[in-house]
């Protein structure tokens, strides 16, 4: 019964790439503005035979697992930070909700100008899209732990350290872990969107290229590489989340 759904949704999948296929060819609509899905699947397979795509989808890569990285590990420090110390959590989070609320796109530029063009503009501006999830969830989670096993942990005598790392972390895990997976699919968009400002690597600039030779087959298909990286990786983090979930799941 647990293959079912996937292929209900494999079925839908063709079902949609069906219609696509027959609407483009029955209406007859040019390669240039719709291509079909069978054209853009051959220019998919030759750019990846070809060797065209592969370096494009490791930048991508590259800036998507470090800006994940580095907004990651500093979005649950400073969301455990705030959970732990009201007075951090009224000054600071102020500038962590103005960090959010300045568009990101609109820096890109900037920092081209102060970082120089290459991954790492990229990178920073990956980091501080996916730096907001995280730590909205491990803040949130960290505040929502049950007050009675808080006040069963004081009354064993547990240390601030202690309780945070035996109780909170682990009783937040499930919420943290979520905000890790939408801070995965934002760190794809944001590698993929700074990769627009002044990148010359990365599936972004590929799609960039293509529209600017007006080849929009190749334009479809770094958008299929992208969605099926973004896919596989969602995958991966739902599968992290299984194994570090068990222990408390198997549990009596």
């Amino acid at each position: 019964m647990s293959h079912h759904p996937r292929l209900l949704a494999l079925a839908l999948l063709c079902l949609l790439l069906g219609a696509w296929e027959l609407t483009v060819r029955q209406a007859g609509i040019s390669t240039l503005v719709l291509p079909a899905p069978s054209v853009v699947a051959r220019t998919l397979w030759s750019s990846l035979a070809t060797g065209y795509l592969w370096p494009h989808i490791g930048v991508t890569l590259a800036e998507m697992l470090l800006g994940l990285v580095l907004g990651g590990a500093a979005g649950l420090l400073i969301g455990v930070a705030l959970a732990e110390s009201p007075l951090l959590d009224r000054v600071l989070k102020p500038y962590v909700i103005l960090s959010q609320v300045v568009p990101k796109l609109a820096l890109a530029p900037l920092f081209v100008l102060w970082f120089g063009f290459g991954m790492l503009p990229t990178i920073i501006m990956t980091a501080l899209i996916c730096f907001f999830p995280l730590m909205e969830n491990t803040f949130t989670s960290l505040r929502q732990v049950d007050p009675q096993r808080l006040q069963l942990f004081s009354l064993l005598g547990a240390s601030r350290r202690q309780t945070l790392l035996r109780l909170k972390l682990p009783a937040g895990l499930p919420g943290i872990l979520a905000g890790l997976r939408v801070a995965l699919v934002l760190a794809l968009v944001g590698a993929v969107v700074g990769e627009f400002i002044g990148a010359s690597r990365g599936l972004g600039a590929v799609i960039i290229a293509a529209q600017g030779m007006m080849d929009t087959p190749l334009m479809f298909a770094a958008l299929a590489a992208i969605a099926a990286i973004g896919l596989l990786c969602y995958q991966a983090t739902l599968m992290l989340e299984r194994r570090l979930l068990r222990p408390y799941t198997d549990s009596p």
